[in-house]
């Protein structure tokens, strides 16, 4: 069963197209092409192995009373994506660019809510699926009416 299939109907706000869905390690944000590379050069995933992902629970940003995002969690693989996220945040501090300030939170973002929407009802809803992480894509976000379009530029393979 895919995920699409599996969640409940009633998710307020935007929902993402399944297509657009991915587990963010670091917004990059609009760079030139010297960062660019600067980046893609410093992103050192050699030494990292691939890992099973497995989905978990329905949460939201700021909080489920008052939620902009509504997202999925990271129940198996957590460890690994945090650890993607330093290497990632690495690359992105020897490219150049400034620390990010909040904390990694491996998620899937399924919605964005505005204005803010008590969400307390999909607390607890669970999902049983996963997949197996043997990559990282980097994404070129193009804004745009129904939402942004994701673009593939570069795909880095776990392990060389």
């Amino acid at each position: 069963m895919a995920l699409a299939d599996a969640l409940p109907v009633a998710i307020p706000g935007r929902v993402a197209p399944p297509e657009n869905w991915h587990i963010t390690l670091r917004f990059l944000g609009t760079l030139d092409q010297v960062t660019y590379e600067r980046f893609l050069a410093a992103l050192d995933v050699e030494e990292r192995a691939p890992f099973r992902v497995q989905l978990d629970g329905l949460g939201a940003f700021p909080n489920a009373r008052r939620a902009t995002v509504v997202w999925v969690g990271v129940e198996k693989g957590d460890a690994q994506l945090a650890a993607l996220n330093a290497v990632a945040e690495e690359a992105a501090r020897m490219a150049g660019l400034e620390p990010e300030e909040r904390p990694f939170h491996a998620h899937l973002t399924l919605a964005r809510v505005r204005p803010p929407a008590d969400v307390r009802d999909l607390e607890g809803w669970m999902v049983d699926l996963g997949w197996h992480c043997d990559r990282i894509i980097v994404y070129r976000s193009r804004p745009g009416r129904g939402g942004a379009r994701y673009e593939p530029l570069e795909t880095v393979r776990l392990g060389g």
